[in-house]
């Protein structure tokens, strides 16, 4: 079993904290170790570098930097890297033996991992920080349970609240096709009218069906008002031939294209976006980067000989902040999720989620803070 024991460690400020017991912290992260070292040890691929090992890497690279950090303050953690494509698999490699106190989780997994690191940090009462998926996995009924990567309910009441504080009486429509994914999103629009606060928005559904062409999309449009297009799907091809559409009909139509998440990866650059006014939400944005960013992005780039991507800087700002509030509260994280402060990037709103809106049943946490990107003409900037 491979497994990278790092003994490193915790608060900036306290010199008390010293006195303290250690506390443990295990990261779980894709390495492939297995598949890219043999028996020996020897590296399999020569000089070459598979792209399927960068995420996991990336990710584990920036909780090191921040542990290096935590390291020189002196912290009293000791933090163990679990391989969760490990050939033992992620359930065995959690029965090790010293993983059995750990006090804190902290992933970039897959829903399935994710489920199995829920139900473990359940069984051991600690929490479990889900840095990456963008979604529940499925889970409910867990209060150790932390989504920082919000779901797509989330973005959709983001979207639902913006325009109703900036647009409640304009002309709203949700482009979709058929499709699950689809479908979701036109419910959670949906729902969410029907529970939110305030004067409900007035949403046309437009359904382009599998395929559509430029005047479909035109002819759902009106020249007397302000169009607000929000892209029901995730799919980046449907929101190409959707921008396409509503780039063609000029400007004597005012339009904003809202867009779903996954837009955080699109290249909005591309001709079929361009002039296009565009609206969407990400709860990660480090395109906008503080004086600590750079120097830590410098600091990569000097290591490595690249430029560090947003997996990076998300395993640096998650287990700098998951492992300081494992500190300041002596080891009692679970009880203090919602606690506010300690952010190092990304302003965190952890909030508790309740599914089940008649039983009082807290299901998970989730991060409900989400950034507002304007794009114009494929540059993109934060709305305050």
């Amino acid at each position: 079993m491979k497994r990278i024991p790092i003994l490193f460690f915790t608060l900036l400020c306290s010199l008390s904290l010293f006195a303290q017991k250690r506390h443990k912290i295990a990261l779980v992260t894709p390495l492939y170790l297995d598949s890219a070292f043999d028996a020996s040890n020897n590296y399999r691929f020569n000089t070459s570098f598979p792209k399927y090992l960068n995420p996991g890497l990336e990710f584990y690279l920036g909780a090191q930097a921040a542990l290096d950090s935590l390291n020189k303050a002196g912290a009293p953690l000791d933090v163990y890297v679990v391989d969760s494509r490990s050939k033992h698999g992620l359930a065995q490699e959690l029965k090790a033996p010293e993983l059995r106190d750990a006090e804190l989780f902290i992933g970039s997994t897959n829903a399935t991992e994710t489920r199995l690191l829920a139900e473990e940090a359940l069984r051991r009462k600690v929490p479990f920080i889900s840095t990456t998926l963008p979604n529940d996995a499925g889970v409910s009924d867990n209060p150790y349970y932390v989504v920082l990567n919000s779901t797509l309910r989330s973005h959709c009441e983001a979207l639902y609240k913006y325009y109703q504080r900036t647009a409640p009486n304009e002309r709203i429509l949700l482009f979709t096709r058929p499709g699950t994914q689809e479908t979701q999103v036109k419910e959670y629009f949906a729902d969410i009218a029907k529970t939110a606060t305030g004067t409900p928005l007035r949403i046309v559904v437009e359904d382009l069906g599998a395929e559509f062409n430029d005047e479909r999309v035109l002819s759902a449009l009106d020249s007397t008002k302000r169009n607000i297009c929000i892209t029901g799907s995730l799919d980046e091809e449907f929101a190409s031939e959707l921008a396409a559409g509503l780039g063609s009909a000029g400007k004597e139509y005012r339009i904003q294209l809202a867009g779903m998440p996954t837009w955080e990866g699109f290249n909005l650059r591309q001709t079929e976006f361009r002039g296009l006014d565009i609206l969407y939400t990400t709860p990660f944005y480090y395109a906008r980067a503080t004086p600590l960013q750079a120097a830590v992005g410098k600091s990569f780039t000097a290591k490595q000989n690249g430029r560090p991507t947003d997996l990076y800087f998300r395993g640096y700002e998650t287990t700098l902040r998951f492992a300081l509030l494992l500190l300041d509260t002596r080891g009692d994280a679970a009880s203090n999720l919602s606690r506010k402060g300690n952010n190092v990037f990304t302003q965190f709103d952890v909030q508790p989620v309740f599914l089940n809106h008649k039983e009082p049943t807290l299901d998970y946490f989730e991060n409900k803070h989400l950034y507002l990107v304007k794009v114009t003409n494929g540059t993109r900037s934060v709305l305050p």
